[in-house]
């Protein structure tokens, strides 16, 4: 198994941030192909004090990487990039890798 991870850095518009990803860029994230599951959460919280470096997070799971790669590859995959700008203000983090 391949997991991607997408972590969002606090956007300058939470509200914005969380209407936007839910009504509109989670729907276009389930249509790329290859993905066999995925969660989300705003509920991030640091294990010791303070505040979480993040606003959200994002995983992915994929059959192998070769799987993620041509999923972000694809259409959906290149559409699902292009629409980052339209609510990520705060900056985004992408990884991946084995488990």
């Amino acid at each position: 198994m391949h997991k991607l991870l997408v972590v969002y850095n606090e956007p300058k518009d939470p509200a914005h941030f969380r209407k936007y990803y839910v009504e509109t860029h989670l729907p276009l994230a389930s249509k790329i192909p290859g993905v066999k599951a995925s969660h989300y959460s705003f509920d991030v919280k640091p294990l010791g004090p303070g505040k979480a470096p993040y606003f959200c997070i994002f995983e992915a799971e994929f059959e192998n990487e070769a799987a993620l790669k041509s999923a972000l590859a694809s259409k959906e995959g290149q559409a699902v990039a292009g629409d980052m700008p339209n609510y990520a203000s705060g900056g985004v983090t992408m990884v991946h890798f084995a488990v």
